[in-house]
């Protein structure tokens, strides 16, 4: 697939006609995914998120651009019907998701300057981020959205920091998957989500606030997932919070490798911390070079996409729980015959709009052509 600099181009090109095939004029919206159907791509569902973050990614692509993809229409006109989609909710009874939900469109209104954008950061607000227990990922959406905002509330963004750097496990640096822990077979697994969002997240506070925590709690975790990375360049999925240790390789999905590590990554180094940009390297030649698909490649350029996964061949997410159990009786204890009971060599055919916002928003156009002049 060519340099580096080439690689990223095409996907760019990728993400740019992918989003505007997935994107759905009469609905205003994004959907939840596209799949493989026989020999057609076909779109299901919708998603408030995944419009969401759609928008970061396209908030740094040129006017005509985002025209382009929207239909002809704007991005304002998106965020404007995402933020009366969030203002026509009633609290839910299970308000985990309803975080998830609210920071991202506010995050993608504070991205694309959506003016009228208040009323969302006085939702979030309301759902106390700061306490009860939320799902790592989310609460670091929640600063990351608030650290775009310069008339956000600044103590909330420390609470929000303090909260994510007391919940990790300081010696191994991983974060848990629920702030406040919970108990069950897997409630020392944390999977790469947890990991990426906040140090992503305590990365953008630390460049706001100059907060020494904030950047010790980001570079430890970033040590952590740099120093686990597969020898191919593969970002692994889950994670012994007691240990730091890998729990369960797979699935290895793409948006890991070319959106969500390599924008974690380049905030951290933004922020004044370490630069990895050889790992992110390697995640962008496993991408374009797959040894688990005999050098193939999730990147489908005849059907201009790329694909979710590589994931073992077997029953739904069994290896997963059978490596957690295993662990969870013994931190060192692991099931060595499921590579060859269920070797990794599925492809999942299916694409998600905040895969390609994620990659746009890693690798915006001015990034890109640096990479390229290289």
């Amino acid at each position: 697939m060519g340099g580096e600099g080439e690689v990223v181009a095409g996907l760019r090109g990728i993400a740019l006609r992918g989003l505007a095939a997935m994107y759905r004029p009469e609905a205003g919206l994004f959907p939840l995914r596209v799949r493989r159907e026989g020999a057609k791509i076909v779109a299901e569902g919708e998603s408030l998120r995944y419009t969401a973050i759609a928008v970061i990614g396209l908030a740094g692509e040129a006017p005509e651009t985002v025209s382009t993809v929207l239909a002809g229409g704007k991005l304002s006109d998106v965020c404007a019907r995402l933020a009366g989609r969030i203002a026509e909710r009633s609290d839910p009874g299970n308000g985990w998701m309803a975080l998830g939900d609210v920071s991202a469109v506010f995050w993608a209104c504070c991205a694309a300057g959506y003016p009228d954008r208040k009323p969302v950061m006085e939702r979030l607000v309301r759902l106390r981020p700061e306490d009860g227990n939320w799902p790592t990922v989310e609460v670091a959406w929640a600063l990351a959205a608030l650290c775009n905002d310069a008339n956000s509330t600044e103590g909330m963004r420390e609470r929000l920091a303090r909260r994510l750097v007391s919940s990790q496990n300081g010696r191994t640096g991983v974060f848990p998957h629920r702030i406040d822990g919970g108990s069950g077979l897997r409630s020392h697994v944390a999977c790469f989500a947890d990991m990426v969002y906040p140090i992503y997240a305590l990365s953008l506070h630390h460049a706001l606030s100059g907060d020494p925590p904030s950047l010790a709690a980001a570079e430890r975790c970033a040590g952590r997932i740099c120093g686990e990375q597969g020898a191919a360049g593969q970002w692994w999925w889950h994670y012994d919070r007691r240990t730091g240790e890998v729990v369960e390789r797979y699935p290895v999905y793409a948006v890991h490798q070319d959106a969500m590590a390599p924008m974690a990554l380049f905030a951290l180094e933004e922020a004044g911390g370490t630069d990895y940009g050889s790992n992110i390297s390697r995640g962008l030649a496993w991408l374009a070079e797959s040894p688990e698909l005999g050098g193939g490649s999730l990147v489908d350029r005849q059907a201009d996409v790329v694909w979710r996964k590589v994931a073992r061949r077997g029953p739904g997410k069994l290896t997963r729980y059978l490596q957690a159990a295993a662990s969870r009786i013994h931190p060192s204890f692991r099931l060595p015959w499921v590579d060859a009971l269920f070797p990794p060599v599925s492809i999942d055919y299916e694409d998600r709009p905040y895969h390609l916002g994620w990659f746009l928003h890693a690798f915006p156009r001015e990034r890109a052509e640096r990479m390229e002049a290289k």
